[in-house]
């Protein structure tokens, strides 16, 4: 099966490799030892398969203990992560194809654009502008040619 993202290394069973990409400038290679795989009925597509197989699957990695990162990139997986992380391990679940191969796929796939989003460098921070002196001249002169345009809408006064 050919992956949607060519930048990840789905097959089960193997490492997972992450090419080289912004905050990943070596790229990452995760231990398959360091992903756990748990398998269950799933709901959904598979007709009268979906009661008999164990299509659905759960990948669990936790990155406390991975010596895939670098302590600074530890650091910021479990920052960046933190609330998606359930007893200190993250876990990400496949169910909508009817194969528990391609579940396995689609669930790597998922860990990996996790773990790229983690690592990702934060975007520069916003520098607030001023809005120059001359639009400043021309909204207040703006204002005031609606100002007077108002004023003369007035009663008109008696003779």
């Amino acid at each position: 099966m050919r992956s949607a993202d060519p930048e990840v290394n789905p097959e089960p069973g193997r490492d997972l490799r992450l090419r080289p990409g912004p905050g990943l400038p070596r790229g990452l290679t995760v231990p398959a030892g360091e992903l756990v795989e748990r398998f269950s009925r799933a709901a959904g597509p598979g007709g009268q398969g979906v009661n008999t197989t164990d299509s659905r699957v759960e990948l669990l990695f936790d990155p406390a203990a991975s010596a895939a990162f670098t302590p600074a990139q530890r650091e910021r997986v479990l920052a960046v992560l933190g609330d998606r992380l359930v007893g200190g391990r993250l876990s990400v679940a496949a169910s909508e194809r009817r194969s528990q191969l391609r579940n396995r796929a689609v669930a790597r796939e998922r860990l990996a654009a996790l773990l790229r989003e983690a690592l990702a460098p934060p975007p520069p921070p916003r520098r607030p502008t001023r809005p120059t002196r001359g639009s400043q001249h021309r909204r207040l002169e703006a204002k005031k040619r609606r100002s007077q345009t108002k004023a003369g809408r007035g009663r008109v006064p008696p003779h």
